[in-house]
């Protein structure tokens, strides 16, 4: 079932030579993060804001869960979706735990159910709730305020999150950090994730599948792997950086290009790799030991089968590597 679905979705804003998004076809898939990739000034945040409104499609039409978010109170549809922008956002006259209930507090909970949901937050974004809920954001590092913008977009338990390049003013060191931080949930939370992106790296680390933008068209929409090896034309090639695979390997998860395990299968003593490695490690486990194959383990249960033919195959690595 598709979360979103976009269709032949157009807007320009008036007066501008083309339209900021052209005729874009795309179904997002329910617990899928999706990154929408591609040059300053090419749609996607656009595209992006669409989703909750804060643009109004020309033409076409955007479908949450099968229902057309135009016929939704726009108060009501927000409610519904989380929503986390580059600087955090967050009301500087508020304390942390008065940020995060927002949407609670729209939403009418009990103050009780509030205040679970904040210390609830807090932990899960490991930012431990009796030591900041009463700090304001002045009082937070960037990367704290970030992860603080994050809790406050989930508060509401939304099924849909829009992140439109929230770490794209974050140091290198930080932004890494809240990538694994953002990976971590998304393994417990399963939420839809639309997140908008410029860079290659972050969304080969992040994507269940990358959307690449260009002037406003959808150019191609695949999983990170297809993408790399398949780009459709050379802007995706050189967007991509396609020709450096062994660079591409230590950014791509195992469970990329894993095979499923088979019915009945049982693990013969082979090595174990989790499926959120990189493959540049799983590469190095294969050549190291010289197993024909390693386990692909999720919280210690075998869920897939790689081997050294799944990755050269899957990143068109020559035959000699």
């Amino acid at each position: 079932m598709s979360a979103i679905r976009f269709d032949q979705v157009t807007l320009r804003f008036p007066g501008a030579a083309r339209p900021a998004v052209d005729h874009c076809d795309c179904e997002i898939e329910s617990g899928k993060l999706v990154v929408i990739l591609g040059p300053s000034g090419c749609g996607k945040t656009t595209l992006l804001k669409m989703v909750n409104r804060l643009y109004e499609p020309t033409s076409g039409r955007i479908y949450l869960d099968d229902a057309d978010v135009r016929q939704l109170k726009v108060t009501k549809l927000r409610q519904q979706i989380g929503y986390v922008i580059q600087q955090s956002g967050l009301f500087p006259h508020m304390t942390v735990a008065q940020n995060i209930a927002v949407v609670p507090k729209l939403l009418g909970w009990s103050r009780s159910k509030t205040q679970l949901r904040i210390d609830e937050l807090l932990t899960l974004i490991e930012l431990p709730p009796q030591e900041y809920r009463d700090r304001y954001p002045a009082q937070l590092s960037g990367g704290q305020q970030q992860r603080v913008g994050l809790a406050r977009a989930l508060a509401g338990d939304p099924n849909v999150m829009l992140m439109d390049e929230p770490f794209g003013a974050i140091d290198a060191i930080t932004r890494a950090s809240l990538q694994d931080e953002i990976l971590r949930l998304q393994r417990q939370l399963k939420k839809t994730i639309l997140f908008v992106s410029h860079d290659v790296e972050e969304a080969l680390r992040l994507a269940d599948k990358i959307l690449i933008m260009q002037a406003g068209h959808i150019i191609q929409y695949d999983t990170p792997f297809n993408i790399l090896t398949k780009p459709v034309n050379d802007f995706v090639y050189n967007l991509m950086g396609a020709d450096d695979m062994v660079r591409q390997l230590s950014l791509l998860r195992v469970e990329t290009a894993m095979m499923n395990t088979p019915e009945g299968f049982s693990q013969n003593g082979e090595p174990t790799i989790a499926r959120d490695e990189s493959l540049r490690h799983a590469l190095s486990l294969i050549l190291r030991t010289g197993a024909q194959k390693l386990t692909v383990l999720d919280n210690g249960s075998a869920v897939g089968v790689l081997t050294l033919e799944h990755i050269r195959d899957s990143a068109s690595l020559g035959a000699g590597t």
